[in-house]
């Protein structure tokens, strides 16, 4: 081999060498990746609803047999059965077993309104945080059956009023009224 083609060969051979000491540093910069993997559990919001009469015992789970204008005791209360502070909704709805008619306005009560509001979408709104283990003050003592409402209309037929009761979450959610706050899920029906 001629001395020029040696010197050829070895600056060629210098060349690619260079060449893949650079790409091979490039690709190592390139392909160097940190990975970090968080995990984040989101706390569990726990709540019961506590139905009681005015002397402490539950209300009964299969009902009361009533007549129009009948007032029943009924003091509906919500308890925080979790660790998580919480923000706290009461929707009541009307309902009716058998024949659908329309059942609006056949329960009167008188709501407990230094504690609770009542806003435009149909829910009662807890005005304080219920703390864990605490328990909200009655959303009301007692439930009238209005006469007008139900007088011939409803005889021998079960109706009920359903107290929904949903919570969200007060921590990192600071507002200055608990409607305002984050999360609440889309009210849905109406009031009693």
């Amino acid at each position: 081999m001629s001395k020029w083609k040696k010197a050829g060969a070895l600056l060629m051979a210098a060349a690619m060498f260079l060449t893949l000491s650079v790409t091979r540093g490039t690709l190592a910069y390139y392909t160097v990746v940190g990975t970090a993997t968080n995990v984040v559990t989101s706390g569990n919001i726990q709540l019961k609803i506590h139905e009681m009469t005015k002397d402490g015992t539950p209300f009964p789970s299969e009902g009361i047999k009533v007549f129009p204008g009948d007032k029943v005791s009924k003091e509906v209360t919500v308890e925080n059965t979790c660790a998580q502070p919480f923000y706290l909704r009461i929707r009541l709805t009307n309902g009716i077993e058998g024949p659908q008619e329309p059942v609006e306005n056949v329960f009167a009560f008188e709501t407990n309104t230094a504690d609770w509001t009542l806003r435009e979408d149909g829910c009662y709104y807890y005005n304080k945080v219920l703390e864990p283990g605490q328990r909200t003050t009655p959303l009301f003592k007692e439930v009238e059956m209005v006469w007008e409402q139900m007088h011939g209309r409803f005889f021998g037929q079960t109706l009920t009023l359903t107290v929904t009761a949903e919570a969200v979450q007060s921590k990192n959610n600071p507002v200055d009224h608990p409607w305002e706050a984050q999360g609440w899920p889309e009210a849905k029906g109406g009031q009693a």
